[in-house]
């Protein structure tokens, strides 16, 4: 359970900004998301090999 204490005089705009971003980085909504379906150990290990293919050519390019 996230809890965002408000301070006083604080906008709520920011409040539900700073809930939005905590909200966020726990990952909650990725986490349901992938439990809706299953999905094979193999394929899984595939995604995630192109993603790290996919991150190392960018950095190569960012070198270049």
């Amino acid at each position: 359970m996230l809890i965002i204490p408000i301070k006083e005089g604080e906008n709520i705009d920011r409040a539900l900004k700073r809930f939005k971003r905590k909200f966020d980085r726990t990952g909650t909504m990725r986490q349901l998301r992938a439990r809706q379906h299953f999905t094979k150990p193999s394929v899984a290990r595939r995604a995630q090999i192109q993603k790290a293919e996919y991150i190392q050519h960018l950095r190569e390019q960012e070198e270049i």
